[in-house]
């Protein structure tokens, strides 16, 4: 396989500096900001119970765009009703859940997932690979919230910039990304790997390690630049599917890419204290479990989290004209000897990791 280092792209990866503006309106509503580096931001003062001004809440939503996340610190002892309430603040302003309630949630609210390792403490073993969450929806979540309702000795989230990691791409790896649409194996929903963010602007990349059962490219057109060529709409013979080669280079790179954010300054390791609210931008930051997140209670310690899921203002849609849904179960639309696998984990990238997500 070739790798992420030839050929590299001429934009460096660059993260986002707190905006100023915002600081200072921050600073008069009583609320500490504490950058992190390379990304991500922990605000102090701040008590979730109690709606920030609307002023202070689009600055946040600005900023988790640019620079992937915020920790609300010091919330502990939320009820699940304040917890849901305070992730309505963002995108679409309300809650798409998609998952089921295990039996230690609490008030066995339908809006909150919670992840443990313990099984009598909620489910076990999730996101073990980079990925998006909702990635099999078309609206995928605009933001997901993490609160640590109980911290363990060790094992949190590693968070990796996706515009950041565009830029770090080679030139010829980001041209060929941009003409390719990945479908998800479990729904059948497509999304571009690259798309623009919605507030930031920036190309990002976009593949769920764990879920994707097809990858379609349209084929260069010269006589168009990549933006226009992402909009006009395909003929079938414009078309075909990566194949199992192929399917294994991208997933490799893409992996290789978001494991490299730490090294080069786009991806961080975020540890957490029992009652961190930390709301991620899902659009713009891929995250996964540290592996030490899914060692035992016994040693590490008792880790209880609850994930809300936000709703977005749109649908992250194909580009190419392409449907929003392709049934993988259907007939096989394209070249032959291309990967078209429905249901499950999907394409089975490599064997000797956990898939779950």
């Amino acid at each position: 396989m070739t790798t992420l280092s030839n050929n590299v792209s001429s934009t460096l990866p660059t993260i986002a500096p707190l905006n100023p503006d915002y600081l200072s309106l921050f600073e008069r509503e009583g609320l500490t900001v504490k950058p992190l580096e390379p990304l991500g931001i922990e605000i102090y003062g701040a008590d979730v119970r109690t709606r920030l001004s609307d002023p202070v809440i689009e600055a946040l939503e600005v900023e988790m765009a640019h620079r992937g996340f915020i920790v609300f610190k010091h919330q502990t002892d939320l009820s699940a009703e304040e917890l849901v309430n305070a992730s309505k603040w963002w995108g679409a302003g309300g809650i798409h859940s998609t998952h089921g309630v295990h039996p230690a949630t609490p008030g066995m609210n339908r809006d909150i997932f919670r992840c443990s390792n313990d099984n009598r403490y909620g489910i076990l073993g999730v996101g073990p690979q980079w990925h998006n969450d909702g990635s099999f929806e078309a609206a995928t979540f605009s933001h997901s919230a993490y609160y640590m309702a109980r911290a363990p000795e060790q094992g949190g989230t590693h968070f990796a910039h996706q515009g950041a990691a565009f830029d770090a791409l080679p030139e010829e790896k980001q041209a060929f990304w941009e003409r390719l649409v990945s479908v998800n194996s479990a729904s059948g929903v497509s999304h571009p790997v690259v798309h623009t963010h919605p507030i930031s602007g920036r190309k990002s990349v976009w593949l769920h390690l764990g879920m994707t059962g097809a990858v379609i490219e349209r084929f260069p057109a010269e006589d168009l630049p990549i933006d226009e060529l992402q909009q006009a709409p395909a003929s079938t013979d414009q078309l075909r599917l990566l194949n199992e080669d192929e399917m294994k280079q991208l997933f490799n790179d893409y992996n290789d890419l978001l494991n490299a954010s730490f090294e080069k300054h786009y991806g961080i390791r975020y540890h957490y204290d029992t009652g961190d609210l930390l709301y991620v931008d899902n659009w713009a930051l891929a995250h996964r479990a540290a592996p030490e997140a899914h060692m035992s209670a016994e040693e590490q310690g008792l880790r209880i989290m609850d994930r809300v899921t936000v709703k977005s203002r749109q649908n992250l849609a194909p580009h190419f004209g392409l449907p929003q849904y392709i049934n993988l179960d259907g007939p096989h639309p394209f070249n032959r000897d291309g990967i078209w696998k429905a249901g499950g984990v999907g394409f089975r990238w490599k064997d000797d990791i956990p898939m779950q997500n």
